[in-house]
């Protein structure tokens, strides 16, 4: 990777995303400069990668944290500002790596985007809530937005050099979670710590339980609709609980590309820093004389209920994605602080989704609208139902 180094900014540093970028960073010396770093509220481990990575900005949602990390006098500039992520995010980059997790994350991706600067995405929801807006944003301003998110980069990579029109559909691969082939009523009284245990990915907490409920599935096929201008019939998901192939697309003329590699996410993250390059990465390879069988299935649409929610907001269009995905963040924040059982998520979900009036007015207001109504009515129904 020749050249003068690349300047990246990475919202949502001290995040699972973060970290892995921050370790790609560490493995080429010289070829990155870390221009920002931004976080929420974990002041230590920002101050740590700030010593580290010497970026000249750092931002802090929290206010009290970022009052803590500018009294730690690190040399750097803590942004003041009403919005610091989004004032983060204009700043020039190469690269801005959007890896916040949940809505939160719209307004920097926006900000980035209006900006000009190219962005990388790990950050699914904004794109589900308003992903047909971020794109007409970023084709109006010229800004290529890259995903990270590793079934998203697989189908991205598997369509270069193809045209659009040749795409009969895509297939989004799902490990099932920690809970596959299990049923509904064996789940009832599943915990945290057994919904964040991912079989074959290392990730955050959110995304952990958003997989054990296959949610996580269902926010990848609005994400996949906006990114790659697919109608939502054109997005299977099929069940690969190896977690080997990333993601396939199908051709009209019925060849299939697929998109192999191991369970880590420093790949797709070097591959959205580095594109359109190619670089040596010096981590493990996929060994293929290793696999055994690559299996796959289908998914349980009974026993995980939040794919078929989320695969009819996708039909719907309008502020139902949104409204989905408000639901969601609520039942899955209440369920990790203990005040609401695994099979509440779902059953929070449904009542928001089904019982809220969708729109198809597409303007970010009534995103936004939506949005505040629907974490509105998740909070009540968590009081119903929670602990």
């Amino acid at each position: 990777m020749p050249g003068p180094p690349k300047n990246i900014t990475i919202l949502g540093s001290t995040g699972s995303i973060g970290r892995s970028a921050l370790d790609v960073v560490r493995h080429y010396p010289g070829q990155f400069n870390v221009v920002g770093l931004a976080a929420g509220r974990n002041t230590e481990l920002l101050a740590e990668q700030i010593r580290e990575f010497r970026p000249r900005y750092a931002a802090m949602s929290d206010p009290d944290a970022a009052r803590a990390l500018a009294a730690m006098d690190l040399g750097v500039t803590i942004i003041d500002a009403p919005s610091p992520l989004d004032e983060l995010a204009r700043i020039p980059a190469d690269t801005v790596l959007c890896a916040m997790v949940g809505a939160v994350g719209l307004p920097p991706l926006l900000a980035a985007i209006d900006a000009g600067n190219r962005v990388a995405v790990a950050n699914k929801e904004p794109f589900v809530m308003a992903g047909k807006l971020v794109m007409e944003r970023a084709a109006a301003r010229g800004v290529a937005v890259l995903p990270v998110d590793s079934e998203h980069n697989a189908i991205f990579q598997c369509t270069m050099g193809h045209a659009h029109g040749d795409i009969r559909c895509i297939h989004l691969t799902a490990s099932g979670g920690p809970f596959y082939r299990r049923d509904r009523a064996s789940l009832a009284d599943v915990k945290p710590a057994e919904a964040t245990r991912h079989p074959t990915w290392d990730m955050g907490a959110k995304i952990s339980v958003d997989s054990a409920t296959l949610m996580n599935k269902g926010l990848e096929i609005v994400e996949a609709m906006w990114l790659f201008d697919l109608a939502p019939d054109q997005i299977d998901v099929v069940i690969h609980p190896q977690s080997i192939i990333h993601s396939l697309v199908e051709f009209k003329d019925g060849n299939i590309l697929a998109h192999l590699g191991v369970t880590d996410m420093r790949f797709p993250i070097l591959f959205a820093l580095t594109h359109p390059e190619r670089v040596e990465l010096p981590m493990e390879r996929l060994k293929l004389t290793a696999l055994k069988a690559l299996t796959f299935d289908a998914p349980d649409f009974s026993a995980f209920p939040c794919l078929a929610y989320a695969r009819n907001a996708a039909a719907a269009g309008g502020t139902a994605p949104a409204i989905l995905n408000a639901a969601n963040e609520v039942a899955v924040e209440a369920f990790c602080g203990h005040r609401l059982g695994f099979l509440d998520i779902s059953e929070v979900v449904g009542r928001v989704y089904t019982g809220s009036t969708i729109h198809q007015d597409y303007s970010l207001d009534a995103v936004l609208a939506a949005d505040a109504e629907a974490r509105a009515r998740a909070c009540e129904a968590v009081k119903q139902l929670g602990h």
